[in-house]
């Protein structure tokens, strides 16, 4: 028996063995390019909406311990300044507290731990209005903390002012 040889081609397996063509790794590289250009935008507007739900969450976070403030003070268990319709003289107060009448010990009544920070400011500085200040006013009158509104300039993604929150 006669055995055979085969004999192999070099350009053939060179043909077969082939990477990429640059015309390939640069169209792959035009797609990845758009693409990634088509997901910044989308990761903009998803960063600008984490920060508007935590700019929520603060204000609600302040807002309702100022009520809770005024619903001590008008239960009598807080003592409060004349003039003052029952609301915290400052922001600091829900942080520091005030004493509660009639407890031995001379208890404090806390309602926040710390004033929340603005994500759109990066600052705990808050723009205050008073019970006697007018709904829309930007210059808090200093008789008392009523609300509290962002100082960060702008429009949200629902098209309102930050400082309308």
């Amino acid at each position: 028996m006669r055995q055979r040889v085969h004999s192999v081609n070099r350009s053939s397996l060179q043909r077969g063995q082939g990477g990429f063509t640059l015309i390939e790794l640069v169209v792959a590289t035009a797609i990845l390019a758009i693409l990634s250009m088509a997901a910044l935008p989308l990761a903009r507007v998803q960063l600008r909406r984490a920060q508007e739900k935590e700019l929520r969450i603060a204000l609600r976070e302040i807002r309702t311990a100022i009520d809770n403030y005024k619903k001590a003070a008008d239960q009598g268990r807080i003592q409060v300044e004349l003039g003052s319709d029952g609301y915290p003289p400052e922001l600091e107060d829900l942080v520091e507290g005030v004493e509660l009448l009639n407890t031995p010990d001379n208890k404090k009544l806390r309602l926040l731990r710390r004033i929340p920070r603005d994500p759109l400011t990066n600052s705990t500085e808050w723009g205050k209005r008073s019970y006697q200040d007018e709904p829309d006013s930007t210059a808090w009158g200093g008789e008392n903390v009523f609300d509290v509104f962002s100082l960060a300039r702008g429009t949200a993604l629902d098209g309102t002012n930050y400082s309308e929150w």
